[in-house]
């Protein structure tokens, strides 16, 4: 994928969302860390909004509470009347929409970087939802380039499978990162220290943006979707397989099922 020379306003607000999956503990550690020194994220001209997405869950340390935070930043949740009836992650949106929206308006923020963990092993990895947007695409060659030798993998979202309203789609420019492998509900130093690591060039390419500095045409490999293959089921729809244990561990592109 390519982009070309980039020629946008300067982005002059920032947010860092963590615990959007309250049991996603990287960063939730480093959104709390930021939140009490938050001097290793300022760069000059730039506002820079480190938060906790869902607390509830974060205190719970489990996934969401009544349904998934990202899943429900869509105009129908959005425009919702307020209520107790209401699932808790819609009123969540709806305030964060609030603070950092609204959605699909000037006023929103310019940039918000999603932190998430998963099990698989997919290492160090950068979500990208438009194959269009040369920002991006330069921001994540960016990326790339700077935490070389260590791999950094983006994932195309655009397939139809993978279109839904997530926390970060009220930015103008919606950054998800996501790395693994981590269990949920445990914290690991090395890839703590990844994450920081991607944040911080992920900020520093925005300053040199800021300060004028070009870029010239680039080009970055991309992974996408192509179909979805579910695990074999029975009569009533319950797995009857598990992954190989010789796959268990590898990266979570190249599966293999073991059936019984």
């Amino acid at each position: 994928m390519t982009s070309c020379h980039v020629f946008e306003d300067p982005i002059k607000k920032v947010a860092i969302f963590g615990g959007t999956h309250g049991n996603e503990l990287t960063g939730v550690f480093l959104v709390k860390h930021w939140l009490e020194n938050g001097a290793e994220i300022q760069r000059t001209g730039l506002e820079v909004k480190p938060f906790i997405t869902n607390p509830r869950a974060v205190k719970k340390c489990t996934r969401y509470i009544d349904c998934d935070l990202n899943r429900v930043f869509d105009p129908e949740n959005l425009s919702k009347k307020v209520s107790e009836d209401l699932p808790y992650e819609v009123r969540r949106a709806q305030e964060i929409n609030h603070l950092f929206g609204p959605k699909d308006s000037e006023d929103s923020y310019d940039i918000i970087f999603d932190l998430h963990n998963t099990t698989s092993n997919m290492g160090c990895s950068l979500i990208l939802e438009d194959s269009r947007n040369d920002f991006l695409i330069q921001m994540f060659h960016y990326i790339k380039t700077s935490l070389a030798p260590l791999p950094c993998y983006v994932y195309l979202t655009e397939h139809p499978f993978l279109k839904y309203a997530t926390t970060r789609s009220i930015a103008r420019y919606p950054v998800g990162i996501e790395v693994g492998p981590q269990p949920q509900g445990v914290l690991r130093a090395d890839i703590l220290d990844q994450m920081r690591k991607m944040i911080k060039h992920a900020l520093d390419f925005i300053h040199n943006f800021n300060e004028g500095k070009e870029f010239p045409p680039c080009a970055i490999e991309v992974y996408k979707i192509m179909e979805k293959v579910d695990y074999p089921r029975n009569e009533s729809g319950e797995i009857v397989a598990i992954i190989h244990p010789k796959l268990q561990t590898g990266n979570h592109c190249n599966l293999g099922i073991l059936c019984f």
